[in-house]
């Protein structure tokens, strides 16, 4: 009955569109940032704690982020993974951990109903400041993942992003793949993972947010118990700099597949760049745009070269990557490849048409409103809100930030900032499919 009435809830906060996000902020007494919004509407609370704890910060030992995310709720306190699962499952909660290039979180999805969330939050605390990180569990999520990453080297698609992201990055922490490599995790003991822990998910370097139906005197209370169990600690340093290419490079790998995976780019945004949000558009005229987009209407509509090309711009702490991708047939890929060099480099010379920014804009802030149409989506934004300290009124600002966008303004940042001659090409396909020198 309680997973119908979450589902329930879900349903009928997907047909909400949230036409002004109030983000409340404050810090607890050990030093933790926290976000809160009140979303009255259903009895359902979204709570995640995240830490400066991702794959950046993995060092030599690539993966150890991600792994000692894995870890967490196979053991804590006195309970195990089956006792952990079983506390949730009778309350009807939900837990999820995860790690990206820039962050690790922790999340709790419960109904706020006192005894329901009562036992949700008390696991989920437990989870978050004892976890056990025992040997037997050790070992079987590093064996899980070891098979995951092995298997990960029969897909061309994986090894063309693995090696795309060292030639962009090359020694940077941003380079290598979250999960790490099958060299690094096999040397892992558990005494890493702890030792992991034990920098990194502190209160000095932790972000608490929390969506729902709750009064602010609740929220405060809750992050107050969710950081007291943690040490302060410190935050760790920023991370270095991206050093950006001087030349293009081209890399092709020999992959018995039928067809070739093709990535171009350099690294691009940050969460902070005055460009975004001209970048954004243009992009999304470029590429972003899906079956709109000039690099879907010129490789695939009109010469049929490939199934679907596209364009993305990933911000990140420092520069995420700008990355155009595709996939052809081997005999093709020298011909799509070209065609997708002389559309980026046509717009950047040109930008974009009038009508193409008027339709980008209308299709941007038209769809914008289901990005943030329930708690979880309103989660996602308002942690990215919060790591990457954007105005609390961000979501408020960014239909006018789009409509400000001019034609003039993605012509000069893209000219700027997405230069041919650093596009680093990436083809991993079988034998014939070398895609040509970049133009």
């Amino acid at each position: 009955m309680r997973f119908n009435l979450i589902g329930l809830c879900l349903f009928l906060l997907a047909q909400l569109a949230w036409a002004g996000v109030d983000i409340q902020h404050w810090q607890t007494s050990q030093g933790a940032r926290v976000y809160f919004v009140q979303t009255p509407s259903l009895p359902m609370v979204d709570i995640r704690v995240a830490f400066d704890a991702g794959s950046a910060r993995d060092d030599a030992q690539f993966g150890l982020a991600a792994l000692t995310s894995a870890l967490l709720d196979t053991g804590a306190g006195d309970w195990n993974a089956d006792e952990i699962a079983n506390r949730f499952d009778s309350i009807g909660a939900a837990f999820s951990a995860g790690v990206s290039e820039d962050l690790a979180w922790l999340s709790l999805r419960s109904l706020t109903e006192k005894a329901l969330f009562d036992k949700a939050l008390s696991t989920f605390q437990t989870i978050l400041t004892q976890p056990r990180f025992n040997e037997e569990d050790f070992q079987r999520e590093k064996n899980r993942t070891l098979a995951g990453l092995k298997h990960r080297e029969e897909s061309p698609g994986a090894l063309a992003n693995i090696t795309f992201s060292k030639a962009l990055y090359h020694d940077h922490p941003y380079a290598h793949p979250e999960e790490g490599m099958v060299e690094t995790v096999a040397g892992f003991e558990a005494e890493d993972l702890k030792q992991f822990y034990k920098k990194y998910y502190v209160s000095a370097n932790a972000m608490v947010v929390i969506v729902g139906d709750l009064q602010k005197t609740q929220a405060t209370e809750i992050a107050e118990k969710l950081i007291a169990g943690l040490p302060v600690g410190e935050k760790p340093a920023e991370i270095p700099a991206v050093i950006m290419p001087t030349q293009a490079t081209n890399q092709h790998i020999e992959f018995p597949s039928t067809q070739t995976h093709v990535l171009s780019g350099l690294p691009g945004t940050h969460r902070k760049d005055p460009d975004y949000f001209a970048l954004y558009v243009g992009n999304h005229i470029l590429g972003g745009g899906s079956l709109v987009s000039r690099l879907f209407d010129e490789v695939r509509e009109k010469r049929g070269l490939a199934y679907s090309a596209s364009s993305q711009f990933m911000p990140l702490f420092r520069e995420g990557p700008f990355v155009m991708s595709l996939q052809t047939r081997n005999d093709q890929t020298q011909q799509a490849t070209q065609v997708m060099h002389q559309t980026l480099a046509e717009f950047i010379q040109n930008g974009p048409s009038e009508a193409e920014l008027i339709a980008a804009k209308k299709n941007i802030t038209g769809g914008f409103a289901l990005r943030t149409d329930n708690n979880s989506k309103l989660t996602e934004y308002v942690t990215m809100i919060g790591f990457y300290q954007q105005p609390l009124d961000y979501l408020q600002q960014f239909p006018a930030k789009v409509e400000k966008i001019t034609a003039a303004d993605i012509k000069d940042a893209f000219q700027r900032r997405v230069r041919p001659e650093w596009l680093q090409t990436v083809s991993v396909g079988g034998p014939g499919s070398r895609p040509p020198a970049n133009q």
